[in-house]
């Protein structure tokens, strides 16, 4: 809020110049002419009825007949008219021209309280009446409970209340020999940090580096908006919690993430002891935690991804949506179920590959060269929605023929997540042999997810989705299915060892590479020929729920 303006006005200073404000210790003497007889019960009565209105009356009441006298509005900055009963607009004017008609120099602000003197032409200050108006805003707290009444809603406070902060004497010593704040530039390095190897533990530095640089979710952990109820030390949101604030504290020196790797240890007692461990086992089984470690907006535990409002089922959870179409009668079973992220198979594995690029010479591409007909991820998300026969080992049974048919399934995008992780599957385990894939595929900085849609196979078999036109396709790619990418997690080495690193995005063009406790800088190149195991995209347009 602006300073108060305090003193009386001073015009027909030399050379034309603007009028002036001189500062009076008497503060606003326009206040002498309201000052009269029993004005503080009168402000109280205001305060109480209007401004903070702590009862559910005078709640009623301030709903009812806090409108605009001249337009009838409940907003455009409403204010009282200390001189006698009149409410108006501030942005349109309608209590300005009230109070030159009058000559009602005073009214006060319905929404914060302040007094604004026509006179002076600001907002005054006052002890007397600044002391009133506190004193009413903290019985209007005790009458609400753990709520408050502001621009015509009831708003659930989190935690305590805290009075207005006001600078200590060492404070106040601390500000005036520092003087300087930090500039916020394209280069601002806040938020890049290194985390140390507690032995193996790269696979939990590398999703950490992607999850500290998720921007919703570091909205979410830095406005201290998680309300913990679990034991003290045990709650996996509270300790990312603090790791964000080290993350953007401005801290250089890399980060120990001790506490971090304990919890995980204690939660997810699969991944407990000093082995490497798979960074997209981790992944999941971090999600998983933090899960169930939240609540919802209603206060219920998160149990169940299809039914939860947490902040990690806000951002990562989508819906897969599966179709199940008997090749008798060709009824379509439908089933939606969520999803954190998707696992694609890559060329090269003991799973049949469909198909390349156009173009593609149809060979196997492997990591150490990278020819025209490379895989794309494209390629990949073309393969995992295609529709596929099940055979006759596969049978089930069909609600419209009432007996076991073959069938084929398809998997399309019924509902997209914020964030879209993509997980390429190089390590392949099965009877016959453990080996790693080194497959490249290539992916791009921008991804359109229309062609994978259920949306679009729907309008594809109406009939309604042949070639669409570039401005139809634009349109709608550009509404809910564009992402762009922002963090990548590669694995260097074999199955049996190796290492993990990850590019994460600062800023729209600056990518830096995180290899544990080190952080240099990268280029794009070096982000897109990189071999990539999880990509993480985030949604650049968002959709309002």
């Amino acid at each position: 809020q602006r300073p108060h303006k305090v003193g009386n006005d001073v015009g027909g200073a030399k050379g034309g110049s603007d009028v002036v404000c001189v500062m009076s210790p008497a503060g606003c003497s326009h206040l002498n002419v309201f000052k009269v007889d029993n004005w503080k019960q009168n402000l109280r009565v205001v305060y109480q009825c209007f401004v903070w209105s702590g009862s559910a009356e005078t709640r009623k009441r301030k709903a009812k007949s806090c409108i605009c006298h001249m337009c009838g509005a409940h907003l455009n900055r409403l204010h009282s008219c200390l001189h006698c009963i009149f409410f108006g607009c501030f942005t349109k004017k309608h209590i300005h021209e009230h109070a030159r008609t009058k000559r009602h120099n005073l009214a006060v602000d319905l929404l914060y309280g302040g007094i604004y003197c026509f006179v002076c032409q600001d907002y005054i200050y006052d002890k007397d009446m600044e002391q009133i108006a506190k004193e009413e805003q903290r019985k209007a707290w005790k009458l609400q409970g753990n709520g408050f009444w502001k621009c015509g809603l009831w708003l659930q406070s989190i935690g305590e209340k805290y009075s207005t902060w006001e600078p200590t004497k060492r404070e106040l010593e601390l500000l005036r020999h520092n003087p300087k704040r930090r500039k916020i530039t394209a280069n601002c390095t806040i938020g890049l940090r290194g985390l140390i190897n507690l032995g193996n533990t790269c696979f939990m530095n590398c999703i950490v580096q992607a999850l500290t640089h998720t921007p919703l979710l570091r909205d979410f952990f830095l406005s201290d908006r998680h309300k913990c109820e679990m034991q003290a030390n045990s709650c996996l949101v509270c300790e990312m919690s603090q790791l964000f604030q080290e993350f953007y504290s401005g801290h250089r020196s890399p980060h120990i993430p001790f506490r971090l790797l304990h919890l995980v240890w204690t939660h997810a007692r699969h991944l407990a002891g000093y082995e490497q461990q798979d960074a997209h086992e981790f992944l999941i089984a971090a999600l998983d935690v933090l899960h169930r470690h939240c609540k919802d907006d209603n206060g219920k535990k998160a149990n169940n991804p299809n039914h939860c409002n947490c902040i990690i089922d806000q951002i990562f959870t989508g819906g897969l949506q599966s179709d199940v179409t008997c090749q008798a009668c060709h009824g379509v079973s439908t089933t939606i179920d969520p999803f954190w992220d998707i696992s694609l198979d890559l060329p090269g594995s003991s799973t049949p590959f469909w198909p390349l690029s156009p173009g593609s010479d149809g060979g196997v591409v492997n990591g150490e060269s990278h020819p025209t007909g490379a895989t794309t991820l494209t390629d990949c998300l073309r393969r995992f929605t295609r529709p596929e026969h099940l055979g006759s080992s596969a049978k089930i049974k069909c609600s419209g023929c009432h007996s076991y048919q073959e069938s084929t399934k398809q998997l399309t995008m019924k509902r997209l997540p914020i964030v879209a992780c993509f997980h390429l599957k190089r390590f392949e385990h099965s009877a016959k042999l453990r080996r790693k894939i080194t497959t490249y595929v290539s992916f791009p900085l921008e991804l359109d997810m229309t062609p994978f849609m259920a949306s679009s196979k729907e309008s594809r078999m109406n009939g309604q989705y042949q070639q669409p036109d570039e401005q139809v396709c634009n349109s709608l790619s550009l509404s809910l299915c564009r992402y762009a990418l922002f963090a990548v997690v590669n694995h260097q080495g074999t199955l049996e060892s190796g290492h993990y690193t990850t590019f994460i995005r600062q800023h729209k063009d600056q990518w830096f590479k995180c290899d544990d406790a080190i952080i240099t800088k990268a280029s794009i190149k070096d982000v897109l020929d990189s071999e990539g195991y999880l990509l993480f995209y985030h949604k650049q347009f968002l959709e309002y729920e």
